[in-house]
C-alpha cells in the first residue's frame, strides 16, 4: 500500500511523499541537510534506523579515537627525546670581557649617546559587512532565509538579514517580493548569495544549514 499524500502548509497543493519542496509556492515540505541525507540512505540500505542521535554518537566517537591516537604518538615522541643523552665535552666556554676604548678630546671626555626613534602605524579595522540589493534586471537563484510579510516592516526584516551577516552568511540582503514574478506578493525575503544555477544555490544549503539556518532553501528570482 502506498504512503498517503499530503497537502502544503501554505497553499494546500497536494505533494508526493518524499517531496522536499512545493511546487507551486516554493515552500519546504521536509528538512534538508546532512542529517536528514544520512538518514534517507541509510534507510534506503537497512530498514532498521536507530534515530538521528547515531550519527553525533559516531562523530564523538571518531574524535576520541583521534585523540587517543594523537597522545600516544606525543608520548611515545616525549619519553623518545628524554632517553637522548648528550655525548662530548659539555663545560662551558670561558667569556673573555672586552672594553672598547673610549675617545678623548680633553681633559673631560663626554660620550655621545643614540636614540632610536620608534613610530607607530594605526591599524586600519576591517571594513563592516553591509547588506547587499539584489542586482537590477538580473535572474538567478538564491537561499530564502526567512519572509516576513510586508505587515511586519522592513526594518524587522533588515534586523533578521543583520543576525544572517553575523552568522557569516555570504551576501545578505531584503527583497521585497512583490517587485518579482518568480515569488509570492507580500513579503519581505531576507536572502543569501546570488548564484547562476540552482546546483550552486544547492551546494550552499548545507553552508547555512551549519551557521543555524536548516530552513533555508533555494529559489529562483525573476524580474
Amino acid at each position: 500500500m502506498s504512503a498517503p499524500e499530503t497537502q502544503c502548509p501554505r497553499c494546500g497543493t497536494t505533494v508526493e511523499p518524499l517531496q522536499e519542496y512545493c511546487v507551486d509556492c516554493g515552500l519546504r515540505i521536509r528538512g534538508a541537510g546532512v542529517v536528514p541525507s544520512l538518514a534517507t540512505g541509510w534507510q534506503r540500505r537497512l530498514r532498521w534506523y536507530p534515530g538521528d542521535w547515531v550519527w553525533p554518537s559516531l562523530l564523538a566517537l571518531v574524535v576520541a579515537v583521534l585523540s587517543a591516537a594523537g597522545a600516544i604518538v606525543w608520548t611515545r615522541d616525549a619519553n623518545s627525546a628524554a632517553r637522548t643523552t648528550v655525548v662530548g665535552d659539555t663545560a662551558p666556554l670561558p667569556t673573555v670581557a672586552t672594553t672598547a676604548p673610549v675617545p678623548t678630546t680633553g681633559p673631560s671626555a663626554t660620550v655621545p649617546t643614540q636614540t632610536t626613534q620608534t613610530s607607530t602605524t594605526p591599524r586600519r579595522q576591517p571594513p563592516k559587512r553591509a547588506l547587499i540589493e539584489w542586482p537590477q534586471r538580473k535572474g538567478g537563484w538564491t537561499l530564502v532565509l526567512a519572509s516576513l510579510p510586508t505587515s511586519a516592516g522592513k526594518p524587522a526584516a533588515t534586523a533578521k538579514a543583520r543576525e544572517a551577516l553575523r552568522a557569516g552568511l555570504p551576501q545578505v540582503g531584503v527583497l521585497e517580493s512583490s517587485k518579482y514574478a518568480s515569488l509570492h506578493p507580500g513579503y519581505y525575503v531576507v536572502f543569501s548569495g546570488v548564484y547562476p544555477s540552482i546546483t550552486k544555490a544547492q551546494d550552499a544549503v548545507s553552508k547555512a544549514a551549519s551557521s543555524g539556518y536548516e530552513n533555508a532553501y533555494a529559489r529562483r528570482v525573476t524580474s
